[in-house]
C-alpha cells in the first residue's frame, strides 16, 4: 500500500488525515481508483489535485463528457465515479443510466449545483449511490467517497431534505412530471441541439423527437425552444451560455 499523501495535519486537512487513519484500520480497506467526469478541465484538475492529496489513491482517470465517461469507465474499471450532471451531450444523468446498464457494479456519485428540482432524485432512481451538491466541503466529499467505495449510499443533508419535502408535501413541479425521455430531450433542446442531432444521440427518429418536443411545449405551457431553455436554466438543468 502506498504512503498517504498528507504532508501536515493543520486545520485544513486534519479531517482528511483522521478519515485516512480510520480507513487504514479497516481490514477491507484498499486504494481507490477514481474517474472524474466534468466538462471543465480546470475543475477536473482541481478535484484531482485535492483527491490525490487527501486520499490513498491508486489512480485517477478523467472524462470531459458523458459519452467519454462511458468509454473510459468500461476500460478503466474505476471503484468510484464522480459524475457532473450538467454537461454537453447526453449529460451526467443519462451517462449514469447507460453506465449502470453496462455494469451494475459501477459506484457513481453525482455532483449537482442545485439541491432543488427533480435531478437529484432522478439520479438516485437511475442507480447512483451517492449525491452531493457542488457546495459540499472537502471532508464531506471524502466521506462520501469512502462510504460509496464500501457500497454504502451517501446523500448529502441538503439534498435529502429537499427529497423529503417533495415526497411528504406531495408536490411535483412541471419539470418533475416529465418522463425520462422528455427530460433528455429538454436538456438537449436547451443546449441548442436540433432534432436531427438529438435523434442521432438518443437513437430515435427525428419524427419521434418532434413528438417529444411538442409534448414539452404542452406540459410546460410554452411555445418556443427559447422558453424551454429558460425553464431548464431556472431549474438548474443547464448552465448560462456566458459561462467559460
Amino acid at each position: 500500500m502506498g504512503r498517504f499523501r498528507v504532508a501536515q495535519t493543520d486545520g485544513n486537512n486534519l479531517g482528511a488525515w483522521i478519515l485516512k487513519l480510520a480507513l487504514l484500520k479497516r481490514r477491507d480497506y484498499r486504494m481507490v481508483r477514481l474517474l472524474l467526469v466534468d466538462d471543465h478541465s480546470l475543475v477536473r484538475a482541481a478535484l484531482k489535485q485535492l483527491l490525490l492529496a487527501a486520499l490513498d489513491v491508486e489512480s485517477v482517470a478523467e472524462a470531459g463528457s458523458g459519452e467519454e465517461a462511458i468509454s473510459v469507465a468500461t476500460t478503466y474499471c474505476p471503484d468510484v465515479i464522480l459524475m457532473d450532471i450538467v454537461m454537453p451531450g447526453i449529460g451526467g444523468l443519462e451517462a449514469t443510466r447507460r453506465l449502470l446498464r453496462i455494469n451494475p457494479r459501477f459506484k457513481i456519485i453525482v455532483l449537482t449545483a442545485h439541491a432543488e428540482g427533480p435531478i437529484p432524485m432522478r439520479t438516485l432512481e437511475a442507480g447512483a449511490i451517492g449525491c452531493l451538491t457542488k457546495g459540499c466541503t472537502t471532508d464531506e466529499m471524502l466521506q462520501a467517497i469512502a462510504m460509496v467505495q464500501r457500497g454504502e449510499q451517501y446523500v448529502c443533508t441538503e439534498i435529502a431534505q429537499q427529497i423529503v419535502k417533495t415526497h411528504v408535501g406531495g408536490q411535483r413541479s412541471q419539470i418533475g412530471s416529465l418522463s425520462r425521455r422528455e427530460l433528455q430531450v429538454l436538456l438537449m433542446v436547451s443546449q441548442g441541439k436540433k432534432n436531427q442531432e438529438i435523434s442521432e444521440r438518443l437513437c430515435l427518429s427525428p419524427k419521434t423527437i418532434s413528438t417529444y418536443r411538442t409534448r414539452l411545449f404542452n406540459k410546460l405551457g410554452v411555445r418556443t425552444d427559447v422558453a424551454l431553455a429558460h425553464i431548464a436554466l431556472c431549474h438548474g438543468l443547464v448552465e448560462p451560455l456566458s459561462r467559460t
